[in-house]
């Protein structure tokens, strides 16, 4: 290989063109003699390159010997191309008599403009050709750049059109920004040339608005948009629409009001903040902004409130940047996001695939556009219509504008901007699409009237403020305009002192005040509403007071107010702890329609109360629970309970020694009245429960209320039987001993004579005396003892004060420690409701049948009492299936008093124990 570089060695310029055009085409030649069409098409891949390379050496030899300029090879060129072939000396032997060698092709290239022109674009079309044929698009498109160039000096700008689009879009899909601005450059020129005044031009602003040019270079390009526009138009009305992204960008908008939201008639502002990417200021004659206008069906009924909540907070969008002029480059993208991915057999949990997932997929694998659209006509159309947003005479300087449109609503709707449009004279920039989506709405509203308490939930027997807001809509109120309130039952409206109404503009500006005035009479509440203008709001607060209420006596034990009869409104009881609620409709008559407004108030009852009759022997007290179940804390006071049957018979004195408690949320106070009475037996008590009430913090209204009442009724609160267990060691022992049996006695007692309530199916007469059937039954529900034998049995009492029956039986310790006794519970024992059944007895029955609980007593037993033991067990397997079923009937509340509640016996572990357990109760 020649080398220019070597000493004593010198070629002239073109020399070494030549050899290499030669080396790379004897080379080829040689291959295609020692191969068929099949191989060489199998290995273009490495033979393309030679193909390329001697396609650029012919180009330097064709620019070097004047051979692609416009007037063809001067004098000097002529010489240049002799001294050249003169230089390349006789043909080889070996290919003389060859007609189309390498030698000779240079030779005829070099020889004349045509020659090698032909033999140039053979060779740049061949190996475009092979190029593209194995995939390699990006190679072809330079080659065809070359050629654009080539047909550029040879004034067709017709052919090099396409090979600069093409190269264009292959630089722009790899981000090459100075060939992108140098192809533009060169597209530009072609365009001019060609006359394609609108390729043109939207070129001319992609390169003014290009920072990889000169500051000369870009204002040359934006002069030539703008003598363009200031030309007369052969065609009046003919318009060039170009994309805006190179001209200008739209940064921001600003909605006046915030919340994009007017009445109709009234005034918006929207400013516009668009970025001049232009390098001289531009005089617009007009920038539009087309709008769209949709209607709701029954859009008129949405209020501003609601309008506003589906808007932005501050009244600012901000845009996105436009598209870059080229792609993201591969380095810029995100990295790739992987996780693991393990899915399991919901059966067994098993393992049944695995595997990675990119989570940020959508951010890699985004579509890219084409970019050739950059450069190309869009073919955008201006949409017309009635609605559009204009600002004439606007000097864009270069860098951020603001500009401000100004519309008065007219017909309420959503209305939508679509496009925005800039005007130079005859040529229009548009940006098509505005996003994100930019939208305000004018409401025609009709007058409302909408009430709300200010608390979360209002509390009846305590004054609450509740909160009228007057929306006027398209109504003006007038002076002398008033809201008429029907009076609801057990509930008032009550007016602060100095309370005043106030008045919005619909953007929430205070735009004046009044006095508040009220007049109530037997049934109508009047509130005389100050002027307003139309779309404004007027609110003013009151404070209502729903007097408490209850069911009538007889009702619901836990519920807790005045019984007033003919009550209009609902009360609501919820399960659980929940509070009692109450319903209040109030109907008002407003002056802007002929129809009455109907409002509901909840109140919820802040407590829930409960009663209970508690026995010591024979004495009797009756408790009250008082449970707070609101959030406030309140301060009870005056509590009393009296008979409201004025019975001289029976007496309450009360045994609370405080007059005022605090009573905190979510907690409860119990009051407590020894009953005492002369008459035998005491007649029923028809309690009424009486207490006031005021909120505890300072903070809250204190005022005299209502008190809170409850009603209820007691009966056979006196006590029929007295039971008394004793349990004692065994013999020779100090102490019961676990795992030994101990002797337990059961004494049940009749304290006084036949009464009415006696008179039952159980009640049996004899000549000397009545007797009524009972039964026993001992149970351990904290398996402290084991009961050996039979732990329940049927007896006969008699129905005589003082009347006792013993009952003995054993029981074995299972801890040691101080251990409660068993319970024993009594019930009636009545006998089968069928009057021919066999008249069994009375212990035949308890052994050989079922028993059946009566459930007409106020507590029903406890389950673990009725289970079978002892010689029950038999009963419950069916052995005496067509016997007659006894029934047991539990004594209610009161008539039976365990005077051996509470007392425990000590235990102590036997001698032989080697593990010792002590209960401690």
């Amino acid at each position: 290989m020649w080398s220019t570089s070597g000493p004593g060695v010198s070629v002239p310029p073109g020399a070494l063109d030549c050899w290499v055009f030669l080396s790379c085409l004897e080379v080829l030649q040689r291959i295609e003699g020692c191969c068929d069409r099949a191989q060489i098409d199998s290995n273009i891949a490495h033979t393309v390159g030679l193909w390329s390379y001697a396609t650029e050496k012919l180009k330097s030899l064709g620019y070097l010997c004047g051979l692609v300029s416009e007037k063809g090879p001067n004098s000097e060129d002529l010489n240049r191309t002799v001294d050249l072939l003169a230089g390349l000396g006789a043909e080889r032997p070996e290919t003389a008599n060859t007609a189309q060698s390498p030698y000779k092709k240079l030779k005829e290239a070099l020889s004349s403009v045509e020659a090698f022109e032909k033999h140039y674009l053979d060779l740049s079309h061949a190996t475009i050709e092979m190029y593209t044929s194995i995939g390699r698009i990006r190679s072809a498109k330079f080659v065809g750049k070359d050629l654009a160039e080539f047909y550029m000096r040879k004034k067709a700008p017709q052919k090099a059109e396409i090979y600069l689009q093409g190269a264009l879009k292959n630089y722009l899909a790899e981000g090459w920004a100075l060939p992108i601005t140098h192809t533009r450059k060169q597209l530009a020129e072609c365009q001019k040339h060609l006359g394609q005044i609108e390729n043109y031009l939207q070129t001319s602003s992609l390169l003014a608005s290009d920072c990889h040019l000169t500051e000369e270079e870009r204002k040359h390009f934006c002069q030539e948009i703008l003598d363009f526009a200031s030309q007369p138009s052969d065609s009046p009305g003919h318009k060039i629409v170009l994309p805006m992204h190179s001209f200008a960008q739209l940064r921001d908008l600003h909605f006046d009001p915030s919340n994009a939201v007017v009445h109709v008639g009234g005034v918006l502002s929207i400013e516009i903040t668009m970025y001049s990417q232009m390098p001289v200021p531009v005089h617009v004659e007009q920038i539009v902004v087309n709008v769209h206008f949709s209607i709701e069906k029954n859009s008129y009924r949405k209020t501003a409130e609601w309008l506003t909540k589906h808007k932005m907070a501050n009244g600012i969008i901000n845009f996105p940047p436009e598209t870059a002029p080229f792609p993201v480059s591969q380095n810029s993208l995100p990295a790739l996001e992987l996780y693991e991915m393990f899915e399991r057999s919901p059966s067994d949990n098993s393992l049944n695939t695995t595997g990675i997932i990119c989570r940020n997929v959508h951010m890699l694998l985004r579509r890219q556009e084409s970019s050739s659209s950059l450069e190309m006509p869009s073919g955008v159309a201006l949409e017309e219509g009635p609605h559009v947003l204009r600002c004439s005479l606007v000097t864009l300087e270069p860098g951020a504008n603001k500009i401000t449109f100004r519309t008065q609503a007219k017909e309420p709707g959503t209305y939508t901007l679509r496009q925005l449009c800039a005007s130079v004279g005859s040529v229009w920039f548009v940006l098509p699409h505005i996003y994100p989506i930019v939208q305000y709405d004018v409401y025609s509203q009709e007058p409302q009237l909408h009430v709300e308490p200010l608390a979360d939930s209002l509390l009846a027997g305590i004054p609450q403020k509740v909160k009228f807001t007057v929306t006027t809509g398209h109504y003006t109120i007038k002076n002398g305009d008033s809201l008429q309130l029907s009076n609801a039952e057990a509930m008032l409206f009550l007016c602060p002192v100095e309370s005043r109404a106030v008045v919005y503009s619909n953007t929430r500006e205070q735009s004046s005040d009044a006095a508040l005035r009220i007049q109530s009479s037997d049934k109508v509440t009047s509130i005389s509403l100050p002027t307003a203008p139309a779309y404004h709001v007027i609110e003013f607060e009151l404070e209502v007071l729903s007097l408490p209420s209850a069911p009538a006596l007889g009702g619901e034990s836990d519920m807790l107010g005045t019984p007033e009869p003919h009550r209009k409104h609902k009360d609501k009881q919820k399960t659980g702890h929940c509070m009692v609620t109450t319903d209040h409709k109030v109907s008002i008559d407003c002056p802007w329609s002929i129809y009455s407004t109907v409002i509901a108030l909840t109140f919820s009852v802040p407590f829930r109360t409960t009663h209970a009759l508690l026995s010591s022997g024979t004495r009797k007290y009756v408790q009250v629970c008082v449970e707070n179940l609101s959030e406030l804390d309140f301060q009870l006071s005056d509590s009393y309970l009296v008979d409201t049957r004025d019975s001289t018979d029976l007496q309450l004195v009360p045994l609370n020694t405080q007059s005022q408690q605090h009573i905190h949320s979510q907690q409860s106070l119990f009051f407590v009245w020894e009953l005492t009475w002369t008459e035998e037996p005491p007649p029923p008590l028809h309690c009424r429960f009486s207490v006031g009430f005021s909120p505890a913090s300072e903070e809250q209204l204190s005022v005299s209320l209502k008190p809170y009442t409850y009603e209820f009724q007691v009966e056979n609160f006196f006590t029929l039987y007295n039971v008394k267990a004793e349990i004692s060691p065994p013999s020779g022992m100090e102490y019961c001993r676990t795992g030994s049996l101990c002797s337990l006695e059961v004494l049940i007692t009749r304290l006084s004579d036949l009464l009415e309530v006696d008179k039952d199916e159980a009640l049996t007469e004899s000549d000397e005396h009545f007797s009524t059937k009972l039964m026993y039954e001992v149970v351990d529900n904290s398996s402290n003892w084991a009961v050996c034998g039979k732990s329940c049995g049927v007896i006969s009492m008699p129905v005589a004060a003082q009347a006792t029956h013993r009952v003995h039986m054993e029981v074995m310790p299972l801890f040691a420690g101080y251990l409660p006794l068993p319970d024993v519970k009594l019930f009636k024992y009545l006998p089968h409701h069928s009057a021919h059944s066999s008249q069994l007895d009375a212990d035949s029955w308890i052994e050989n049948d079922s028993l059946s609980v009566d459930k007409h007593g106020d507590e029903p037993p406890d389950s673990s009492s009725l289970k079978s033991r002892g010689s029950m067990q038999s009963v419950c397997s069916g052995e005496h299936k067509g016997l007659p079923m006894p029934r047991l009937q539990a004594l209610p509340a009161g008539q039976v008093f365990n005077s051996s509640s509470g007392t425990q016996v000590l235990v102590i572990p036997s001698q032989d124990d080697h593990v010792l357990e002590v209960s401690v109760t």
